[in-house]
């Protein structure tokens, strides 16, 4: 029985002792050939990639290094290997050998600068990203790569990397003790250990921390959202948290599409029960994941180039037989929604807002909108909402949403407070998730007039503007806006003119084209749709694989849009610019004369905002050609769009009071007749249309002002009207 009462013990500190040897060993052995990939990976002609690059940014006083992990694994496949998946431990073991190689390289520093500060190493991956669906729990600890947009960001925040403590009762000190990275904390230890001769234990948690000897970094939490296209029908979005730090943080705003490189990592959920309630320990080994950050992609202009695959060889050859077919203007105008019948022109109209014009920064540093804003007006059944499906699917970003269902803030952008940290959270709203694509808004005059005011900045600057609970920043929207909507009495009534509209002048200037979508009863014409309903129904099968001649499929046009937007920035050329500015002077001095005239109203409205809206159509005509300069020839297609749309519309009277179509005496009379109205009828006072209408007319005001005034009343509040016997109307 000797040595009965030693063995196992003995033994096992014995196996545990040389394991972590081992371990140890292994770290210190990839340590040196870390150093030795910084120090010797070069390319070409000797252009030492890393150890120059880490030189420069140590000099600049920016202390991190971004490594290629294809680098890697060409200088040694094991180390690319080791940090794929174990990246917890050997991330630190790179920091630490880059540590020591830019000791090296910088040697020797001014006086005062002996201490090596830390480098941060920021990775990144040429592999192809993983979806946000298809993430599983063996991926725990691992390095993933995935694509999403940022849909929210706190502020900035400090995070204790190393911490001392103190014990309250015999004050002993306890330093440098590490905490680990992410979102994971330190517990303070309950009992202090220290022994001292003639003093009592000390009490229970007696610890607290010293922030002075303290070391910490700074970081900051992210929301990041899948991307749209990866979502299936009908299912909500998923989100992740992200954990950025150092020289991660600030590098995106809500809006942005991103490509994250980062450690899939859980953390302890938070207990939501009482402290009493002993449901809580069910809680235990249940842990919610977020994903540490160790390298972002921003897609900069958000046009989706580095989110998707890559345009090969032999797509640019397609690409460019297309842009060289002399029809393929009309290709494209009938491959937007074949299946909706006729409405050629509002057609060509979304496919000149698909492609866009050209985006211009001044030299002041203003820019000059590039994005065609499009409305469609008018009766129900005009297939406005397909359209505008239609254009959700075939754009390269696209958000589609109601204007009943939209707020402000879920249109723009709010200010949130985080449910844990009580911190206030930006979160970007649909036209901001939209940037650099189109956001289609249905039911645009059912939206409440606020709403509609907070997207004017949105829609003209392409920012957002945000000052709320200390949070003051600007947030781009530059995306396209493709609104529908109805006329104020459900159908539009040519008798009533511009009351069928419940629009401000201030939106309706914002849109580059407006059109007036009518249901018009016409026998040969409903024939021919009748017959074109009935195909679509009798085939629908066979639609979806054979194609009209001419059309182009969906993903080639997805694809060509996606293209033509990224490699072409048309501008007008000299001739195209002279004949638009002798268009535009002509059209302004036929404009002055009828305000000379006995008629005040201006029966050709344009101003500077119309003339941009052609130029841009003009830019977007060319860019489908992938032609660098727009011509006469896109400038007369763009003046023949401008005026099936938004002129035909204004001299209908149907857009009298947007910019430039009312005339001064006319809101003088208007703004009369709304004061007498005010003073005339008490508060609660009930009171025919009639009698109002009556009354006015004796005074020699005009009707339609009359109607313009009642009705304007109505749409701000002020009036309230009840359908009896005849219509009432109640002051209030």
């Amino acid at each position: 029985m000797e040595g009965f009462d030693n063995p196992g013990i003995f033994f096992s500190d014995n196996f545990s002792v040389n394991e972590a040897s081992e371990v140890q060993g292994n770290l210190q052995a990839s340590k040196k050939k870390f150093k030795e990939f910084i120090r010797q990976f070069h390319e070409g002609n000797f252009n030492y990639k890393y150890r120059d690059t880490l030189k420069r940014n140590y000099n600049l006083g920016q202390y991190y290094l971004e490594i290629n992990l294809e680098d890697l694994a060409a200088f040694d496949e094991s180390l690319a290997e080791k940090i794929q998946k174990l990246p917890t431990e050997y991330l630190s073991i790179l920091e630490e050998a880059a540590q020591d190689v830019a000791d090296e390289v910088t040697a020797p520093r001014p006086q005062g600068e002996e201490k090596v500060e830390d480098i941060q190493i920021l990775l990144s991956s040429d592999a192809h990203p993983s979806s946000l669906r298809g993430m599983k729990p063996d991926i725990v600890s691992k390095l993933i790569k995935i694509p999403g947009i940022i849909i929210s960001a706190s502020g900035i925040r400090s995070k204790a990397t190393k911490i001392a403590i103190q014990c309250r009762s015999c004050r002993v000190v306890q330093t440098n003790i590490s905490i680990k990275p992410g979102l994971e904390g330190y517990a303070l230890p309950r009992k202090c250990n220290t022994e001292q001769a003639g003093r009592p234990k000390c009490p229970l948690d007696p610890f607290f921390i010293m922030p002075d000897k303290c070391k910490c970094v700074d970081f900051q939490v992210l929301k990041l959202q899948e991307l749209p296209e990866h979502i299936p029908q009908g299912e909500m979005p998923r989100h992740l948290q992200l954990y950025c730090d150092r020289y991660l943080c600030d590098r995106v705003v809500p809006g942005n599409r991103v490509l994250i490189l980062g450690i899939y990592s859980i953390k302890k959920v938070a207990k939501t029960g009482d402290k009493g309630n002993r449901k809580d320990k069910a809680l235990v080994g249940v842990r919610a994941p977020y994903i540490r950050v160790v390298g972002i992609f921003v897609d900069g202009e958000n046009t989706g180039s580095g989110l998707q695959s890559c345009i090969t060889s032999d797509d640019e050859d397609l690409f460019r037989r297309l842009a060289a077919d002399p029809n393929l203007y009309e290709r494209i105008a009938k491959s937007i929604a074949p299946s909706i019948f006729g409405a050629m022109d509002i057609k060509k109209a979304i496919a000149c807002l698909l492609f866009g014009g050209s985006r211009k920064r001044m030299p002041d540093g203003l820019c000059r909108r590039g994005d065609i804003n499009v409305l469609m007006l008018g009766d129900p059944g005009t297939a406005k909402s397909q359209l505008l499906k239609f254009a959700e699917t075939v754009a390269p970003i696209g958000v589609y949403t109601s204007g009943k269902g939209s707020s402000a803030a879920g249109l723009t952008a709010s200010v949130t407070r985080d449910s844990i940290t009580r911190n206030f959270v930006m979160e970007g709203g649909a036209m901001v998730l939209a940037d650099g694509g189109v956001v289609c808004i249905d039911e645009f005059d059912k939206m409440k007039e606020d709403d509609r005011v907070a997207i004017h900045e949105a829609m003209e600057q392409q920012t957002i503007s945000i000052a709320k609970a200390g949070i003051t920043t600007t947030l781009n929207t530059r995306c396209s806006v493709l609104a529908a909507a109805n006329s104020i009495f459900g159908r539009w009534d040519d008798i009533k003119g511009e009351e069928n509209i419940d629009f401000m002048p201030t939106i309706l200037s914002r849109f580059d084209m407006i059109f007036i979508v009518k249901d018009e009863h016409e026998e040969n014409r409903d024939i021919t749709l009748a017959k074109h309903v009935m195909n679509i129904h009798s085939n629908a099968g066979q639609l979806t694989e054979e194609l009209i001649e001419g059309e182009l499929p969906l993903n080639v046009l997805k694809r060509y849009i996606n293209y033509c937007r990224l490699k072409c920035g048309p501008r007008l050329n000299k001739e195209a610019g002279e004949k638009l500015k002798n268009h535009y002077v002509r059209m302004r001095a036929s404009t002055g004369e009828h305000e000379k005239g006995s008629e005040k109203r201006l029966s050709i409205p344009i101003t500077v905002r119309q003339l941009e809206a052609i130029i841009r159509i003009s830019e977007a005509l060319a860019k489908m050609q992938l032609q660098p300069f727009a011509t006469e020839i896109h400038v007369n297609e763009a003046l023949r769009l401008f005026q099936v749309s938004t002129l035909d519309a204004a001299m209908s009277g149907s857009l009298a009071g947007a910019e430039g179509f009312t005339s001064e005496e006319d809101h003088e009379i208007l703004s009369r007749l709304e004061k007498q109205l005010k003073n005339r009828f008490p508060i609660g006072n009930q009171v025919s249309e009639q009698n109002i209408v009556n009354d006015f007319l004796k005074q020699k005001y005009p009707e339609r002002a009359i109607y313009k005034v009642i009705h304007t009343m109505i749409r701000r509040g002020e009036l309230q009207h009840r359908m009896q016997r005849k219509m009432l109307y109640r002051l209030y």
